[in-house]
């Protein structure tokens, strides 16, 4: 059977019955705890400034901390989850993840809210990549593009909803209590997600000897860090990192190698590194991430600090486009099932467009309409973006074989990651430094990238690949 990207690995079958649904919403939560708190932040954000009296290097680190540590915490734990069995790293990333929230919720101090941010990216990320690993082995065929398009929803629904509601909370109890409780928000519902895991998550015990591949761990990890750091932490020199990104890179591909040719499995098996349909996917799906969270910061940026809107103002502006993307990502399965690899081509275009039309929009239409004007472009984008996040990640997903789902998705989540810091460094500087036309050049470079994933995920069309019957 073929697929968007290359001949899958196997012809999957179904599994919604009511275990699977079961699991589901137990991925569900453990995503919506992570989300959400990430994205009541940056409403708290001010308050707590205040009241710890943080300067802007602590800022700086409660934001992008959290990321760093999310991603380096990815592969190591989609790993851990392949060799060891995946419940007992989830339940211990949604542990890690509440205690880090409530460390932060009580913090004394800036320092040690940071340090309470880092414990929870570790913990979201170990959750995270248990999460993809644990639908690639319950769900096949229509059945694991659905999970995957609800398990969107949930993410749509944590992005739109938390700053709404960090500001309700916020405006109710005021600054100095409020973003402590905003913070507090994870831990009833970590507690939640932390007892349905222990009860409904399946345990699977791996036969044989676990082969972890330590060294291969540690210059991942490295070589994570590397590409993360002069993205979330622009003070860092890029100059300087390159050389160390090279020479990790290719230090880690050289072991690889070695180890793979030893005899035992390395980090990344031979056939995913190889895998033509699970490579370009990759790549399309960091074009497509990254262009999506460099367009929504910008247009924050834009309505804030050009249109002088609240930042509740500003969020009710893009409100609509969140939920968008949550109705898309919940029927995304059935366009799929429908119209088979066009679902991705249509959503990627369509997103590309949306984004131009916003900028074009900034440029040409009365002041007065912009935020009506752009709140329905940022609608169409999400929502066109919502037919793209379940059906390209179940396509991409498809052409890892069992034993490998857990790093196979966990690496597509990094990459997503490092793609999202490398797009929202370089829009921000753009959008900054644009001058009048400064959201338009914004916009048209995340309209460009997702263009470039729009080409990069028709490469099997220009080679003359099958593509019929997406997730099929």
């Amino acid at each position: 059977m073929s697929t968007l990207l290359g001949d899958p690995v196997k012809t999957p079958s179904t599994g919604f019955d009511a275990a699977g649904r079961r699991v589901l919403v137990v991925c569900a939560l453990g995503g919506f705890t992570t989300l959400l708190d990430n994205s009541v932040l940056t409403v708290a954000l001010p308050a707590l400034r205040q009241s710890l009296h943080a300067d802007p290097t602590q800022i700086q680190w409660l934001v992008a901390g959290y990321s760093l540590a999310f991603g380096l915490a990815l592969v190591p734990g989609g790993r851990l989850g392949d060799v060891h069995g995946r419940k007992p790293f989830f339940l211990a990333g949604i542990a890690a993840f509440t205690v880090g929230a409530a460390i932060a919720g009580a913090a004394p101090s800036a320092g040690a809210l940071v340090a309470a941010r880092l414990l929870q990216g570790l913990g979201a990320g170990l959750v995270n990549s248990q999460m993809i690993g644990t639908m690639q082995d319950t769900f096949t065929g229509h059945a694991r593009t659905r999970a995957l398009g609800l398990y969107a929803v949930t993410g749509g629904a944590a992005a739109g909803l938390g700053p709404p509601l960090g500001g309700a909370v916020i405006a109710a109890v005021g600054p100095e209590v409020g973003w402590r409780l905003v913070l507090f928000l994870a831990v009833p519902v970590g507690l939640v997600t932390l007892f349905l895991a222990g009860r409904h998550l399946p345990s699977t015990r791996k036969e044989g000897a676990p082969d972890l591949d330590l060294v291969g761990l540690l210059l991942m990890g490295g070589l994570t860090l590397a590409l993360m750091i002069p993205f979330v932490q622009p003070s860092q020199s890029l100059l300087f990192w390159l050389p160390v990104v090279a020479v990790l890179a290719v230090a880690f591909l050289r072991w690889q190698g070695h180890y793979a040719r030893s005899g035992r499995r390395p980090l990344i098996p031979p056939a995913l590194g190889k895998s033509l349909p699970y490579v370009a996917g990759t790549v399309a799906a960091m074009g497509y991430f990254g262009s999506g969270l460099a367009y929504s910061l910008v247009l924050v940026m834009f309505l804030q600090e050009e249109l002088h809107l609240s930042a509740l103002g500003a969020t009710f502006v893009t409100l609509p486009g969140a939920l968008a993307m949550v109705i898309t990502s919940s029927l995304a399965w059935r366009v799929a099932r429908r119209f088979g690899r066009h679902t991705i081509s249509a959503g990627l275009a369509l997103t590309a467009g949306f984004a131009l039309v916003s900028g074009l929009i900034a440029l040409a239409a009365p002041r007065e309409h912009l935020p009506v004007l752009l709140a329905l472009a940022a609608t169409g984008q999400n929502a066109a973006a919502g037919l793209v996040i379940a059906p390209l990640q179940a396509e991409v997903l498809r052409h890892a074989s069992p034993e490998a789902a857990g790093v196979a998705g966990a690496i597509l989540q990094m990459s997503q990651r490092i793609a999202a810091a490398i797009c929202i460094s370089a829009v921000s500087g753009i959008y900054l430094n644009g001058g009048d036309l400064a959201f338009f050049h914004a916009v048209l470079t995340c309209a460009a990238v997702a263009t470039f994933a729009l080409l990069v995920s028709l490469r099997g069309v220009i080679y003359g690949i099958p593509t019929k019957n997406v997730a099929n």
